[in-house]
């Protein structure tokens, strides 16, 4: 069940390690086919994580296949699955949590991410801040989706990332350009103050952005 899924959680859970984007068990990723959804299993390190290990859950948090509890963050991922809209309209397929640390660090100091460069746009004309609320928890799920309004992407504040994406692939490219804008950020103001760029430059380039690449 959902085999080609599982294996694709399986491989960019590995990666997510490779490219510093988590530590450890933290961190989670899920992707969804019909009314099924294969996400990773709570507190299993992913160096070991094959695509048995993977749960398939419904729509209604249950477990319908695998003998691994599935991700403590489960009702977030569900939320934006039931709940999001992608600002084209876009089927929302795939998800990545990260405890990326330099955006984990921006969220401690910011509402929103400051427009220190055009690959935000990637999610959004801005990225907002979600309040802290515990993990796991409605509460966090309610935040996350309240900052997901018109947008791929938000920071959690003192926790992490998540950004959506019509494919794997997508959302994890998101959580990528996410992290390094952080990056430079922080990289720029421990050096000064940061040009940043007007909110309407950003709002062009998120139309831009909807015809690039190859069709």
């Amino acid at each position: 069940m959902l085999g080609e899924q599982r294996s694709a959680v399986c491989d960019h859970a590995r990666r997510m390690v490779a490219d510093g984007l988590v530590v450890g068990t933290s961190g989670n990723i899920s992707v969804r086919a019909g009314e099924l959804v294969a996400v990773t299993p709570t507190g299993v390190d992913y160096e070991s994580l094959v695509a048995r290990d993977v749960p398939v859950v419904a729509m209604d948090g249950s477990v319908v296949d695998g003998a691994l509890a599935p991700t403590s963050e489960l009702p977030m991922h569900l939320s934006v699955y039931r709940e999001a809209a992608d600002p084209d309209g876009e089927e929302i397929t795939a998800i990545v949590h990260t405890h990326a640390v330099h955006a984990t660090a921006v969220s401690t100091l910011v509402d929103e991410v400051p427009l220190v460069h055009y690959v935000l746009a990637t999610v959004g004309a801005t990225v907002r801040v979600a309040p802290y609320a515990t993990y796991g928890t409605q509460a966090l799920a309610d935040a996350m989706l309240a900052a997901l309004q018109g947008r791929r992407g938000c920071l959690l504040a003192n926790h992490g990332t998540l950004t959506y994406g019509g494919s794997l692939a997508a959302a994890y490219h998101r959580a990528q350009q996410l992290e390094w804008a952080c990056r430079l950020w922080l990289l720029a103001s421990s050096a000064g103050a940061p040009r940043l760029l007007p909110h309407a430059e950003l709002e062009h380039v998120v139309d831009k952005l909807r015809g690039y690449g190859q069709g």
